[in-house]
């Protein structure tokens, strides 16, 4: 039961990995060199040969731009664009802020 349990958890952050780093439009090679691995270092925890450890896996969060729990939120589809749209809305101030939320409600409809 364990090794199952571990087994899919391996593969929810190898699949998270991929797509995450999909969203943000970057190949493996070049992930793995920006984050300051060789460049097959994504490619091998994608494939299943590796882990990253603790501290890799928050630096590759950093790089995608998610945070640890984005990363674990099943039901967050794409987090780096709903991390991308928060960063510039905070910038806003209040009027800026209620146009957005009333164009959010309206999209909703």
């Amino acid at each position: 039961m364990t090794s199952t349990l571990q087994s899919v958890n391996d593969t929810y952050i190898r699949d998270r990995i991929t797509a995450l780093r999909i969203q943000k439009d970057v190949s493996e090679n070049k992930m793995s060199l920006d984050i300051g691995h060789s460049k097959g270092y994504i490619q091998n925890i994608v494939s299943g040969r590796a882990l990253p450890s603790l501290a890799e896996f928050l630096a590759i969060c950093s790089y995608l731009g998610v945070t640890p729990k984005d990363f674990f939120d099943t039901e967050m589809k794409n987090p780096v664009l709903i991390n991308q749209a928060i960063a510039k809305i905070r910038v806003l101030d209040e009027d800026g802020i209620r146009f957005v939320l009333d164009f959010l409600k309206r999209m909703q409809k």
